[in-house]
């Protein structure tokens, strides 16, 4: 009896943990719009502003060349976030848990490092800093999202909260902000968060599995070190003693049936693959382009008032935390035809894949209305704009994940997450040109950039009505199938 409530302890320690890691760590980078204001006080880039002629005679500073470089830190690291998924899911799946989060935790120490030790004369530290923040923390998220096979019927749950935990925890730099206006200072808040890596690197040996928690969980299934000796989730032991091997692979969908699957090369070349990709693709780079600009946005809006400034960049920060409450809702619509009848001759994955119609949908709908209330000049309704950004970009990666998880092989899983994040990296590079074209030839009026992608955005439809189509052609073959039998 003593076992299995030590077990269960166990496991819900390790969830808790993991949650605080994604809430606190892993996301940090996209909360990039606060940090900004705390680097413009400290005079990072301070020197690429200049003396300008305003329309009326008077002198103005024009710092659009200071912003283009604050922009161009975000668009790196943005990419790097996403482009380095590839290789680290391969890093992840050869060289299991442990490997990938010390990487990680590397990473993560080292640009907490060289920020803390940055200055107004080593700005340019700011360029592989937050590239290693961003990489450490994707990491940090793809090693938890395995804890969910601890909990069985509760497993799509905790990977959509520890997606939303990841996209809450931008906030950080909202508190590191804070801290900075109460005397904090900047080197002091990043040192500290230095010296949180040795509680990622305890939590990795005595909390998480050498290689994988595997799904199913196998009976008498343990992990971390234990009682002096480290037990891994390479083997199971049996009652009579044998050592039978657990099953160890990609976290997410271990459970589907293997039979007549798709090679990684058919599921590559697909219209399915292809539409999701550019679903995310024009999503994520609308999203992308609206974080690395909003400072400069909120500076136009507020005519340069410094504390109008720093409360809307507080509200959309505060927005943000809310990002582990949105992220279970899209679950939820994903999962609301669990434990109802099916079709006669529907198949539980077309059953799930008709499910996630309206999933998608909804999250390319919200994209738009948030890119219309984003390119509206009207600074009070740029608060609805936050509140729409972050609940779009919950369903956004959230139902990512869980549509490859449907729609193809979960042996493919890994490559498919990790090629779908890095091409639409290499997507949204754009977002610097654009913010070059409305620094430059736009004389820093963005509305036409703005229109160009919502407009965009709209492309992101075909998606969900081409899934929709599918479905609705296997309805179709069923019906004709059984009557000419």
């Amino acid at each position: 009896m003593q076992e299995p409530q030590n077990k269960s302890v166990r496991h819900w320690l390790t969830f808790a943990t993991g949650l605080v890691e994604c809430l606190c760590f892993a996301g940090a980078v996209f909360g990039w719009a606060s940090l900004v204001f705390v680097l413009k006080e400290e005079r990072y880039f301070s020197s690429l502003c200049v003396n300008a002629t305003g329309l009326n005679g008077t002198q103005t500073l024009d710092c659009s060349a200071q912003d283009e470089q604050f922009s161009l830190v975000f668009t790196i690291a943005s990419f790097m976030n996403n482009f380095l998924t590839l290789p680290n899911g391969f890093l992840f799946d050869r060289f299991g848990t442990t490997v990938a989060r010390l990487y990680g935790i590397f990473l993560y120490t080292m640009g907490t490092l060289m920020v803390g030790f940055s200055s107004s004369a080593l700005a340019y530290l700011l360029f592989p800093a937050l590239s290693f923040l961003a990489v450490g923390g994707i990491l940090f998220l793809m090693t938890n999202m395995q804890v969910g096979n601890l909990f069985g019927s509760r497993r799509s749950t905790i990977i959509t909260l520890y997606n939303g935990a990841f996209d809450s925890s931008s906030a950080l730099f909202l508190v590191i902000k804070l801290l900075h206006e109460s005397g904090v200072s900047l080197r002091a808040a990043f040192l500290f968060l230095s010296a949180c890596s040795v509680v990622h690197v305890l939590r990795t040996f005595f909390l998480l599995p050498r290689n994988f928690i595997p799904y199913p969980l196998p009976d008498r299934y343990t992990y971390g070190v234990s009682c002096g000796k480290s037990v891994t989730a390479s083997a199971e032991v049996a009652a009579n003693g044998d050592v039978l091997p657990a099953t160890e692979g990609t976290p997410l969908k271990r459970d589907a049936p293997v039979n007549q699957e798709k090679t990684f090369r058919e599921c590559l070349l697909s219209r399915f693959f292809m539409w999701h990709l550019l679903w995310l693709s024009v999503m994520q780079l609308r999203h992308y382009l609206f974080i690395g600009t909003l400072n400069p946005m909120l500076q136009r809006l507020t005519g340069g008032e410094p504390l109008l400034v720093s409360r809307y960049t507080n509200a959309f920060a505060i927005t943000q935390l809310c990002g582990v409450l949105c992220a279970p809702w899209n679950g939820l619509i994903m999962d609301r035809h669990k434990g109802k009848p099916r079709a006669e001759g529907e198949t539980e994955q077309e059953a799930d894949l008709r499910a996630t119609v309206l999933s998608l949908f909804l999250t390319a709908l919200q994209c738009v209305l948030f890119s219309l209330c984003a390119s509206t000049p009207y600074l009070p309704l740029q608060y609805f704009t936050f509140i729409l950004q972050v609940l779009n970009r919950s369903f956004l990666y959230g139902g990512n994940a869980a549509f490859i998880s449907v729609a193809f092989p979960s042996c493919h899983f890994g490559k498919l997450y990790g090629l779908v994040m890095a091409l639409s990296a290499v997507f949204s590079l754009l977002q610097y040109p654009c913010f070059a074209l409305v620094k430059g030839p736009l004389g820093g009026d963005p509305l036409y950039v703005n229109v160009g992608l919502t407009l965009l955005s709209v492309v992101a439809f075909i998606h969900p009505v081409y899934v929709y189509m599918h479905c609705r052609n296997l309805a179709s073959e069923r019906a004709r199938s059984k009557a000419s039998s």
